[in-house]
């Protein structure tokens, strides 16, 4: 019997579903799911039908962070420092966080360490009610390793990250919401369609548009204002040379709903 996939993935109208599928580890990632995870969002951003990427997972868990197993491997052959988890989990983060598509995850479980920090990486994060959130690190003695230091000052300020990752506590999804690590919190079992209607929405849209608009978000906190503002000008030379520019300003003067095609 062949082995059932660690990750699931299909397109459909202009969204890639990715689903983490390892559910009886809690979909823990190991070197090999990484890989993929990562080779699967590198394959989703030269994809012109791919216009929006949903980040999701089977079973309880949305994602236990990294696989226990494989890391005691790592120290009992005396390998713990060497056997390249943490090189692999910083490709992929820095992967998904420069993605030019829009990036949604919808978080279904438990999202613990490496996992959470999956999560930080999406733009955009909505959460089922049973999701919980946990850094992880300071309870296993190690200090965070996967983004969370950079992530979490970021989107829920400076205190109430070292609060989250000194104390490791476990944040409910309320708690997540009202803090601002996520946006939205939905029934479980309306999680799926909650984040199909977003995706649905973002697949509709200016594809390039958001690329640039992300890009600009992303770097703008290393430039001054006046820095920011040329790089706001040359992005919005590109964006009105773009397909979608130039659909935009038709459809305005005609007095009508855009029709973009992503270009």
């Amino acid at each position: 019997m062949t082995a059932p996939s660690s990750l699931l993935t299909h397109i459909e109208a202009g969204v890639a579903w990715i689903t983490l599928n390892r559910p009886e580890q809690r979909n823990a990632l190991d070197i090999p799911a990484l890989k993929r995870l990562h080779a699967v969002l590198e394959s989703c951003n030269s994809d012109p039908a791919v216009r929006v990427v949903v980040l999701t997972a089977t079973g309880r868990s949305f994602c236990a962070g990294a696989d226990l197993a494989e890391w005691a491997d790592a120290e009992a052959r005396g390998a713990l420092e060497t056997y390249g988890w943490t090189e692999t989990a910083h490709a992929l983060m820095q992967r998904l966080h420069s993605l030019e598509k829009p990036t949604i995850a919808a978080i279904n479980g438990t999202a613990v360490g490496a996992g959470m920090d999956l999560s930080l990486c999406c733009d955009l994060r909505l959460a089922a009610q049973s999701a919980r959130f946990k850094a992880g690190y300071t309870s296993m003695a190690y200090s965070p390793d996967a983004g969370a230091s950079w992530h979490l000052p970021r989107l829920i300020g400076s205190e109430q990250a070292k609060r989250l990752l000194f104390l490791d506590e476990l944040w409910g999804a309320e708690r997540a919401l009202a803090a601002g690590l996520v946006s939205e919190v939905c029934a479980d079992e309306q999680l799926p369609a909650a984040a199909a209607e977003l995706a649905s929405r973002l697949a509709q849209g200016p594809t390039f548009a958001y690329a640039q608009t992300k890009r600009l978000i992303r770097e703008g906190a290393e430039r001054s204002l006046a820095e920011q503002l040329q790089a706001e000008l040359a992005a919005g030379l590109l964006c009105g040379r773009s397909e979608d520019g130039a659909e935009a300003l038709r459809a305005a003067t005609e007095k009508r709903a855009p029709r973009f095609v992503g270009q």
